[in-house]
């Protein structure tokens, strides 16, 4: 069995286009030992427009964009990238694996090629499964530092053998095999096949996804009950806060045990509440919130802004 990891490189991305040109990879036994590293070239067949994942920042590949016009197009070297990957005695492994796919599922549409049919793993997810930390998704980059690995960002071979490096440095450090690292991580497999792609997966992954849509339902239902309560409240017209408006960050909105008292009592004062920011005389938020609706009323005229404490204070 061999181990591959690849990486590919745009010349553009778009909803509808991942103009590939270039496919690095790395070719090592399961002891890591290289056996074959190249770069393959692909003319784009059309303009370079570079920009980070997100689709703001421009991107440098390490290479001469004009040079791209002799090299072949991507036809003439998808059987032998489709042969690489799809050889069943190759365990294919890349970085945030699952954009790279896309961009072959892609690229095969646009030249109305036949589908990819392959296994895959994913380094990014088995390094935050090895951290036990799924709250981002970690760059090749910040791995590599953190791994010790040092290479040329962008240039497809090169970030392939990074890839490689810091499965080797995980793997090394668990003093155990990949397939037994993926195996003890509860990592499975995404896989394309009829221009169907799925995600690998990870059991650490999973259990932190429920937790979040758990977290999220309660968040949901503690709104709910919060403004239900809101919505049931008269001012009391003789009290010292009457014609006041206050307004919750989020966070204590949601945590009904300290905003339902408050709002109870804003309202026996005189006071009102309302969720529009632009309404509120007063803004209530922990000292440490910097949260966008918290800084924004941090800076604006004319609204006094206090913590949960601060406003009790005031309603005596």
């Amino acid at each position: 069995m061999s181990l591959v990891f690849f990486d590919i490189e745009c010349a553009s991305v778009n909803k509808t286009e991942a103009k590939i040109c270039a496919f690095g990879y790395v070719v090592c036994d399961e002891n890591f030992n290289i056996i074959k590293k190249e770069d393959i070239l692909i003319n784009p067949r059309g303009k370079f427009r570079l920009t980070d994942r997100k689709g703001d920042k421009g991107i440098v590949l390490p290479y001469d964009y004009d040079d791209f016009k002799k090299y072949p197009k991507f036809t003439k070297v998808y059987p032998y990238i489709k042969s690489l990957l799809e050889n069943p005695e190759n365990v294919v492994c890349g970085h945030s694996t699952v954009n790279d796919v896309k961009y072959l599922n892609l690229e095969t549409r646009r030249f109305r090629l036949p589908s990819f049919n392959f296994r895959f793993t994913d380094s990014q997810l088995v390094y935050m499964a090895v951290k036990n930390d799924f709250s981002r998704q970690f760059g090749l980059e910040h791995i590599a530092n953190d791994l010790g690995v040092e290479f040329t960002p962008h240039r497809a071979a090169d970030d392939a053998y990074a890839t490689m490096r810091i499965v080797q440095a995980m793997c090394a450090e668990k003093g155990c095999a990949l397939s037994e690292l993926l195996d003890g991580l509860g990592i499975l497999y995404g896989k394309i096949e009829n221009y169907n792609i799925t995600r690998p997966q990870s059991k650490g992954m999973r259990a932190y996804n429920r937790e979040k849509r758990e977290e999220k339902l309660a968040r949901s239902k503690a709104r709910v009950e919060f403004f239900n309560n809101v919505s049931r409240k008269k001012s009391n017209k003789d009290g010292a806060l009457k014609g006041k408006i206050f307004t919750f960050a989020r966070t204590i909105e949601n945590n009904t045990e300290i905003s339902i008292p408050l709002v109870n009592t804003i309202y026996e004062r005189g006071g009102k509440y309302s969720a529009r920011l632009d309404e509120c005389d007063y803004y209530v938020c922990e000292e440490s919130d910097d949260g966008v609706r918290s800084q924004s009323a941090r800076k604006r005229e004319g609204v006094v802004v206090l913590t949960p404490d601060g406003l009790r204070e005031l309603l005596k």
